[in-house]
C-alpha cells in the first residue's frame, strides 16, 4: 500500500502542519490514531454504554489528522439520541475504516521514504 491507494479520506496537509512535516512526528501520530481507533471502535454501537465517549474520542483524533469525513460523521452521530444513532454509527464506522486505508498507505509511504534515507 502506498500514495497511490489513497482514497482522499484523510487530508495529510493538515498532519503535515501539525507535525512540521516531520516524517517521524507524522508517523507516530498515526499510529496513535490507529491504536485509538482499534480501542475504541468496538464501542460504536448503541448497546455500549460508552458509545458516544468513543464517538467523541474518535472525532478528535480524526480531525488532527485531517479526517475530515470522519469527524463531522463523528459529530453528527454524537448529537443524535440513541434511537437514532444505529445509522450514523454505521457511517462512523465506515469512515472510520476509509480513513484507516488511507492512514495504513500514508504510513507505508513513510515506511518507504524511511528507507531511501
Amino acid at each position: 500500500m502506498a500514495r497511490r491507494d489513497l482514497s482522499g479520506a484523510v487530508d495529510f496537509t493538515v498532519l503535515g502542519r501539525m507535525t512540521g512535516d516531520d516524517d517521524a512526528i507524522s508517523e507516530e501520530v498515526l499510529g496513535l490514531f490507529a491504536q485509538q481507533a482499534a480501542l475504541w471502535a468496538p464501542m460504536l454501537d448503541v448497546r455500549e454504554d460508552g458509545w458516544r465517549d468513543g464517538v467523541h474520542t474518535i472525532r478528535g483524533a480524526a480531525a488532527g489528522i485531517g479526517a475530515a469525513a470522519l469527524a463531522e460523521a463523528c459529530a453528527v452521530a454524537e448529537a443524535a439520541e440513541k434511537a437514532e444513532a444505529p445509522p450514523l454509527l454505521s457511517r462512523v464506522r465506515d469512515a472510520l475504516d476509509t480513513a484507516l486505508a488511507d492512514v495504513a498507505a500514508w504510513r507505508h509511504e513513510l515506511m518507504l521514504r524511511s528507507l531511501k534515507g
